[in-house]
């Protein structure tokens, strides 16, 4: 690996995945006020994609701005429903009022990888994964929050696909590494083509 890499991000699982691909890398958590710009993106009626690009954008710019000779992975995900954006539920009510109005329907998640070099943006991509949910029960769902609330409680939409929450769906329609947050085989055949991981 000729150039070094880091992740700007506190996510353990996005750490995971790029552990787990045999990716040698230093974590920083970028200091983003996501709520605030992403009210402002909102303002102007952007698209979910383009917030969740923005965001990642930020994040990588964040720390590259100390580290310009490192390739700065940034990332983020957004959960688009019924055409508005969900945000990490704030307490077990809210996680299952947004679960009881995403069953039995379709909504997207969006994740965004940004990656900056030199202060600049050097590549970007959006992945988008369609998630249907079965029709749950109300007693089902308080359940599933209960048992699983400290987990799910920093997880957009308030499950894990990785976890129980799959239990939740009845279709997925797009990449794995995507719904975990990270689109992880197109970060990766990026980074083969300009030779920072081999192939």
């Amino acid at each position: 690996m000729s150039e070094p890499l880091i992740l700007a991000s506190g996510s353990q699982i996005r750490a995971t995945l790029l552990r787990n691909a045999g990716l040698t890398f230093t974590t920083e958590t970028p200091r983003v006020d996501e709520e605030a710009i992403k009210a402002a993106l909102l303002a102007e009626a952007a698209s979910p994609r383009d917030i969740a690009d923005t965001l990642a954008e930020m994040k990588a710019a964040k720390v590259a701005a100390r580290h310009p000779e490192a390739i700065v992975i940034g990332c983020d995900q957004v959960l688009e429903f019924d055409r508005a954006l969900l945000s990490k539920a704030d307490s077990p009510d809210t996680a299952i009022d947004q679960i009881t109005a995403m069953r039995g329907k379709t909504h997207r998640l969006l994740s965004a990888v940004v990656l900056y070099q030199d202060a600049k943006p050097i590549w970007r991509h959006v992945g988008t994964v369609r998630l249907t949910m079965h029709a749950m029960s109300d007693d089902w769902i308080a359940d599933y929050v209960s048992r699983n609330w400290d987990s799910i409680r920093h997880a957009v939409g308030a499950y894990k696909l990785e976890q129980e929450g799959v239990r939740m769906f009845s279709r997925v329609e797009g990449d794995y590494f995507t719904v975990l947050g990270l689109p992880l085989l197109d970060l990766l055949s990026y980074l083969q083509l300009r030779g920072t991981v081999s192939s």
